[in-house]
């Protein structure tokens, strides 16, 4: 009996021990519940989306611009005389009064006096220099280069008219549309090849090139006048056609002499061309100075582009 006493009395204190070890543990684990909020809009959005905190760049989403195209850049002077910034493009107008088409866009380097700038400051009416070179069948910019304005201007051109009384000269501005008025002074330099000459050399039809500086009496002063040309003289060009109108007759040619661009006028019933007379062809022409123009006389094809 009393051995039968001691087993509930240990049975008892077992199923106690076991209801404590099974209460303690799970009571040392139990914490406070985390506050919780609902997620925001922007959360939601940013778990929808997964990447909506990659910043695009929307450039990145354009395609690659070719490489410029490869070869020798060729120069052309003018005056923009239409800009398209839709379409990037520049109509050029160059010497002798043609135009040009040539298209530009970021792989372009523009620049005012050595400094580069952006296109946004290409303006209607700025005389500009252009590395041009084909891409195609389209004439493409390499390089713009512009020259701010300054004191000293230059000008070439045909003279128009002469007065000596008062000492006024005009000349028709080879790459403007308006002629250009200076006044010739007792300090005007004029000179026709290495020698000094008179002012009687400043006869209509003569070709000059002109720098003036500021105003005197309403006009510009010529500080110095080169003659170019004289009407009846005969010129050789020897250089790379960078420009051809066949129809229009004007041959634009960049001489291997001096670098410089020359425009010469021919009419292909009087001087024999064929096909290799073309765009990047290596020419030697004769030519004669009528009194407004260089007009070929012959066109002998050295080498052509192939």
């Amino acid at each position: 009996m009393i051995r039968l006493l001691l087993n509930l009395v240990i049975c008892g204190a077992v199923l106690v021990g076991l209801a404590f070890g099974q209460v303690t543990p799970a009571e040392s684990v139990v914490s406070e519940p985390a506050a919780t909020t609902a997620p925001s809009r922007d959360e939601t959005a940013k778990s929808s989306t997964g990447d909506a905190d990659i910043a695009l760049d929307a450039a990145s989403l354009l395609p690659d611009l070719p490489p410029v195209p490869a070869g020798k850049a060729t120069l052309v002077g003018g005056t923009i005389e239409r800009l398209d910034r839709v379409q990037d493009r520049l109509t050029v107008h160059v010497f002798g009064g043609e135009k040009m088409k040539i298209l530009f866009d970021t792989r372009t380097g523009i620049y005012r006096d050595g400094v580069r700038i952006s296109a946004a400051e290409l303006r209607q009416g700025d005389r500009v220099y252009v590395d041009t070179m084909l891409d195609g069948s389209e004439i493409f910019a390499r390089n713009i280069r512009l020259k701010s304005s300054g004191p000293v201007g230059e000008s070439q051109g045909v003279i128009l008219s002469y007065r000596a009384n008062n000492g006024e000269l005009q000349v028709r501005d080879a790459i403007s549309p308006h002629p250009l008025n200076v006044r010739v002074t007792s300090s005007t330099r004029l000179t026709q090849g290495n020698r000094t000459v008179s002012a009687s050399a400043l006869t209509p039809g003569t070709l000059v090139a002109v720098t003036f500086g500021s105003q005197q009496k309403g006009a510009d002063v010529a500080r110095e006048i080169s003659i170019l040309a004289v009407r009846g003289a005969n010129f050789t060009f020897a250089g790379q056609v960078t420009f051809l109108d066949l129809h229009s007759g004007l041959l634009v040619l960049k001489s291997a002499t001096d670098q410089k661009t020359y425009e010469i006028h021919l009419d292909p019933s009087e001087v024999k061309v064929d096909d290799s007379l073309r765009q990047g062809a290596d020419v030697t022409v004769l030519t004669r100075f009528d009194g407004s123009a260089y007009v070929a006389r012959s066109v002998t094809i050295n080498s052509r582009n192939q």
